[in-house]
C-alpha cells in the first residue's frame, strides 16, 4: 500500500506550521508521508501507531518526531476519559527550517543528533513527553514569536531525552552522518547496496581501512547497533513494506530480502517485530480497513 502525500500549509504570520485535532468519533487510519519533520502529541487517547515498518501501541501522552518523508498514522481504539475528544497536536517543520536555525545559533545543535535519528521516528521517554507536555499544549494559543521560542525551547528539552527509542528499521538510503567519502558512509553505502546477500566484514573493515575491532566500535558508535543487528533490521524493514504493500507469498518476500531459510526469517521477524509476518500483514490491514482511496490531503494553517 503506497502512502499518499500530505501537504502542509504554513500560514502567513509563521515559518512553520501546526494543527490541534480535536477527534470526536475516532483518530482515522491515513497512512501517509510529507517532506517536513513532525512532532505529534497524541492525550485522551489510546490505540495503534504505524511508523515505517513499526507497529504498536500509543496511550495518552505519546509523544514522536518523525524525519521527512517517513510513511505513519495513528488509529485510535478507545478514549481515556470518554466525555472528551481524541486530542492530536502537531507541529511540522521543513529540513531547511531545521537547518536554518542550527547552523545560525549555536546553541541549538544539540537539536541535530534528535532530527538526524527521527530518520527512523523517535518515541519520547514518558518523562520527557511530561516535560514538554504543557508547553506543547499552550503553544497553540500564543503569538508566533512566543510560539517561535517555546518549539525552539521544546526542542532543545527533547534532545537531552537519552530515553528517546527508535520506531522504525534504519531507512535504505541513511542521512550522511560525516563529510561525504568518510569512513562511515564508504561503509553504510556498502551495506545499503548489499544487504540483501552477504556482508562480509573483511570487505567493510576494507573500505574503512581500520582493523576488525576498531570498524565494529565505529560501527557501534555511528549506528547504535552492531553490523548482524543493523542488516537484519534492513532486512526486516524491506519484508514489512512488502508486506504491507500487496498479497506477495511470504516465502518470495523472505528470498527476496536475503533469507534462504523461511524458518530463520520467520524467526527473526518475530523477534524483532513482535509477531509473525502474517500477523503484521493482518494487523496492518485491519488497521487501514475503511480507509478513503485519496492519492492527496490538504492541511490547513494552526486551528486555533
Amino acid at each position: 500500500m503506497k502512502p499518499f502525500l500530505e501537504k502542509v500549509v504554513v500560514a502567513d504570520d509563521a515559518s512553520w506550521s501546526m494543527v490541534r485535532a480535536l477527534r470526536h468519533p475516532n483518530v482515522p487510519f491515513e497512512w501517509h508521508h510529507h517532506p517536513e519533520f513532525e512532532l505529534t502529541l497524541t492525550t485522551n487517547s489510546r490505540g495503534h501507531r504505524f511508523v515505517g515498518d513499526h507497529v504498536g501501541t500509543y496511550d495518552d501522552g505519546d509523544l514522536v518526531l518523525l524525519g521527512p518523508h517517513l510513511p505513519h498514522t495513528w488509529s485510535s481504539s478507545s478514549k481515556i476519559n470518554e466525555d472528551q475528544p481524541h486530542n492530536v497536536m502537531v507541529i511540522w517543520f521543513r529540513p531547511e527550517w531545521a537547518r536554518g536555525l542550527t547552523e545560525l545559533l549555536t546553541e541549538l545543535k544539540p537539536i541535530n543528533a534528535m532530527l538526524e535519528r527521527s530518520s527512523r521516528g523517535l518515541q519520547f521517554s514518558p518523562q520527557a513527553s511530561d516535560r514538554v507536555r504543557a508547553s506543547i499544549e499552550a503553544i497553540f494559543d500564543k503569538r508566533p514569536a512566543d510560539r517561535l521560542m517555546d518549539l525552539m525551547a521544546i526542542l532543545l528539552s527533547l534532545a537531552t531525552d537519552e530515553g528517546a527509542a527508535p520506531l522504525s528499521a534504519p531507512n535504505k538510503a541513511p542521512l550522511a552522518t560525516e563529510a561525504p567519502g568518510s569512513r562511515i558512509d564508504r561503509v553504510l553505502e556498502h551495506v545499503h547496496k548489499n544487504y540483501r546477500d552477504e556482508i562480509r566484514v573483511a570487505d567493510l573493515k576494507e573500505l574503512a581501512a581500520l582493523s576488525t575491532s576498531a570498524f565494529h566500535r565505529m560501527f557501534l558508535r555511528h549506528t547504535r547497533l552492531t553490523l548482524s543487528e543493523y542488516v537484519t533490521r534492513l532486512r526486516i524493514g524491506e519484508a514489512c513494506g512488502e508486506l504491507i504493500a500487496g498479497d506477495r507469498p511470504i516465502a518470495s518476500i523472505a528470498e527476496a530480502v536475503g533469507y534462504r531459510s523461511l524458518a530463520n526469517f520467520g524467526r527473526q521477524f518475530k523477534t524483532l517485530k513482535g509477531q509473525t509476518p502474517r500477523e503484521y500483514r493482518q494487523r496492518f490491514n485491519a488497521g487501514r480497513a475503511g480507509q478513503s482511496n485519496r492519492a492527496t490531503k490538504v492541511v490547513g494553517p494552526a486551528d486555533t
